[in-house]
Formats: structure tokens, sequence, C-alpha cells
């Protein structure tokens, strides 16, 4: 059985959409059931633990030198990627940049163009590489969340409205610094995102449209199309 998806494409009963919404689920769940085990002692960077850079820094039977990371909890971390904030100490003092990645095994987070050493890459025997610049990560304590109502750090605390929800509220002000939303890599922002002409309707995508059946793809195009086939393969033996 063949349709026609809303993006006017033919192709199997089961959508491009509810396949990648059934993926996405999936790798979700993966995700939640699955969270990285890492030896002990253990010394976290800003590479993925699954990574062959982290794998290269923490070679087996290797002990690197153990970090002292003051432990912040989940519910108290009060900084997240899409923040702007402001840097506090060493060679960009004063400046301000926005929050692109959070480390929170090692209390770091990378400032978009801000904090950065240049390097070379792609070096060989006869060319030198390519000169690029290149993020640091900067400690928690020496960054201060900006106050949107007058552009100046501030420190904040966690504090309930009278609706029960939990906002980060600045001490010098009193204003609520709201969370940033979430943004895909791609610059897209879900809550914010809107259906087009072309875009699979979320009833559509969890329509159920295929029956399961132990006929061939030939046969189920005979069924739909009312052809009938009388003729029969010859028997054939191996011996």
């Amino acid at each position: 059985m063949l349709t026609v998806t809303a993006h006017g494409q033919t192709g199997s009963a089961m959508t491009r959409a509810s396949r990648k919404a059934w993926r996405m689920r999936l790798t979700a769940l993966l995700a939640m059931a699955g969270r990285v085990k890492v030896p002990p002692g253990y010394r976290f960077g800003t590479n993925r633990p699954w990574t062959i850079p982290a794998q290269r820094r923490n070679p087996p039977g290797k002990q690197r030198r153990k970090v002292f990371v003051d432990h912040i909890p989940h519910e108290e971390w009060n900084v997240f990627r899409g923040d702007t904030v402001e840097i506090l100490s060493g060679k960009d003092k004063g400046k301000q940049g926005k929050v692109i990645q959070v480390f929170r095994n090692r209390n770091w987070v990378i400032l978009e163009g801000l904090n950065t050493h240049y390097r070379y890459i792609g070096t060989s025997a006869d060319y030198r590489g390519t000169y690029v610049p290149s993020e640091a990560p900067l400690l928690l304590k020496d960054i201060s969340l900006v106050d949107p109502t007058d552009r100046k750090p501030t420190e904040v605390e966690w504090r309930f409205t009278e609706e029960g929800e939990k906002v980060r509220v600045s001490v010098r002000t009193g204003r609520i610094i709201p969370k940033p939303l979430f943004q895909r890599k791609d610059g897209i922002v879900p809550s914010q995102w809107k259906d087009g002409p072309k875009d699979t309707s979320p009833d559509d995508t969890l329509e159920k449209t295929y029956t399961p059946s132990l006929k061939t793809l030939e046969e189920e195009v005979m069924e739909s199309m009312g052809i009938q086939e009388t003729r029969r393969a010859r028997k054939s033996y191996w011996y």
C-alpha cells in the first residue's frame, strides 16, 4: 500500500515525519537509559567521554592529576546555554558574551568569541596549517549573569512565584531573569516554531495508516491495483 505524504512525496504508509518522531523518542530513551559510565579518576574535559580526543587524554591505566571541583547540585545551577554573562577576571574582564556550552562536571562555561586562544590545525610536513581561534572554558566563579533590565552583572538566587514556578531573581534589582529558550543547533526554537503548508501535522504523524501483513511488496501492489496473476513458477530442485 502506497501513500502520499503531506510534503507531496510518495513513500511507504509510515511517513518520514512519523519515523523521525519515533527515532527521536527512541534516541531520548536510549540516552536516558544508557548514561555514560566513566572509570574512577576520569578527568573530564571539553570533549565527550566517548570521543577519540577524550580517549587520547584518558588512556587506560594512566592516572592524571586530580581536579577538585566544587559540587553544585543540579537544582541550584543557575547558568544555562544562551544566557548573557560578564567576565569578572582574566584578559577579557568586563566583556559580556553569550554562553554557548556548559560543562557541569568541571563548572565550566564557554562564551562565544571570548577568552580565545589561537592555534594551528591541519599541519603537515609541507603545510603549516590553518591559524584558527578557539574559545577556552571559564570557571563559573569567574563569570556573572547579566541583568537584562540594566545590562549589569548581578548575583541570582532561585525563588518561587505565586503560581509555584521556579525562577531566577536578581539579588540586586529583584527582577526575574528568565531562562533562555531552548535553541537547536540549526537555530530553530521548538517552542516558537509554526508549521508551514508543507509540514506534517502531529495528528497526521500519529495516524495509523499501515497494517502489517505477510504479503510481499509486489503482492500488495498487485492487490491494490487489482492485478490477477495466474502463472505459477515451475518447481526447481537443487539436485
